[in-house]
Parts: structure tokens; sequence; C-alpha cells
């Protein structure tokens, strides 16, 4: 894993991907009074690029928003939170997007954990550590344990969509699960537009993970 971290952007020679994997960092789950701090992506589960925003300054991200604005498949854990925010924050509208915490819920039926941890240890053999979770997003400098957590939350997304991709088809899902993915941005603007809906901020924090 090679991790790039960048002030409030992407570089403009930063070649994009016909994916990529995204995740976000925040004070907290509501949008409207937790600031966005961190934006991590992926385009081949090798380089990740953290875009840390140390303040609430997301008029200067030009590529990041061309990026998240572009017809690339966007793919996310929880995209449902990670829509709101970013919507909120960059005032735009994302599309083509995957979720693999939807997707694993549509196809493993036998489970209630759906969490990131809980698919890379079934799915992909690999242990991941959440342990920087909650840890304060919003510092001036963020510490090598928060930005190798960062780093590894979007590391393994194009993995595990390959595996979730060839569950939705031997089950026969995979319509059911484009139709929710379309959803998924109109359900983050109506959590923004209800001020964070109270079953979203009932989730535990691990339920994100």
């Amino acid at each position: 894993m090679k991790t790039h971290l960048h002030k409030y952007d992407l570089p403009d020679d930063l070649a994009f991907g016909p994916s990529v994997a995204i995740d976000t960092e925040a004070m907290g789950l509501n949008q409207h009074r937790d600031r966005l701090c961190l934006v991590q992506l992926s385009f081949d589960g090798i380089n990740v690029h953290l875009v840390q925003f140390p303040k609430s300054n997301f008029d200067n991200s030009p590529n990041l928003k061309r990026l998240l604005t572009s017809d690339c498949q966007k793919i996310f854990h929880f995209a449902r939170f990670d829509l709101a925010i970013l919507q909120y924050s960059f005032g735009i509208s994302i599309k083509n997007i995957y979720c693999t915490k939807v997707a694993s819920h549509l196809v493993r039926t036998y489970t209630n954990k759906h969490g990131l941890k809980d698919l890379c240890k079934e799915l992909l053999g690999i242990e991941v550590s959440k342990q920087e979770q909650t840890s304060d997003w919003g510092a001036e400098t963020l510490s090598k344990d928060q930005i190798r957590y960062a780093a590894t939350d979007v590391l393994h997304l194009h993995s595990l969509k390959l595996k979730l991709d060839a569950l939705l088809s031997r089950e026969d899902r995979h319509n059911l699960a484009n139709a929710t993915f379309d959803y998924l941005p109109f359900r983050a603007e109506l959590d923004l537009y209800y001020g964070q809906s109270s079953d979203l901020m009932a989730y535990k924090i691990d339920d994100r993970g």
C-alpha cells in the first residue's frame, strides 16, 4: 500500500480510473453539525490518496469535485453516510454508486454482520483494525495510525466488490442491487433534508465500519 496525503484537493496530474473506492472521515455522524475532515480514494487497491480538510474550506477542490461528479463508478461501504456528507460539503450530486454494505445485506442473509471488518475477514481473509475510527479527525496533523486506518478503509473495496458481485450473480439479485444503488443519492438527500434521520443516528459506530 502506498499512501499519498494531500490538502484540500487531488493533484492536477492524477489520472482517474473507471472506478474509485471512496470513504470519508468526519467529526461525527450529523452532517449539519459535524464537518468533513478527510476523503480517502483508491483507484487500484494499491495507491491510496487522502485529501485532508483541516478547516471547512470546500471551495478549492476542483479536481476532487470533478472526480465525484464524473461518470466513473464510486465504490463505498455505507454509501448513505458518505454521499450525504460529500453532497452537503461540496454542493454536488453524485451518481453511479456501488455500496458494499448494501450488497452484503442482499446476499449475506445468513448473518447480521455487514461491517467492513466482517466482510474483509470472511470474503478476503483479511483482518482489519477499526481502532482509530472514533479518533479526532479534525486535528491539523493526522497521526501515522490515523493515516494507516483511513487508507485501509478503501484499500479492499475493489476486491470486496468482485466477491459480492459473484454472490449477487449467484443469487440473481443484481437488478435489485442496482436499483438500490441508484436510490442511495436520493436517500442521502432525504437525510440532509430532514436534518439527519433518526434511524441513521441510531446506527452504532460499529455499523459504519
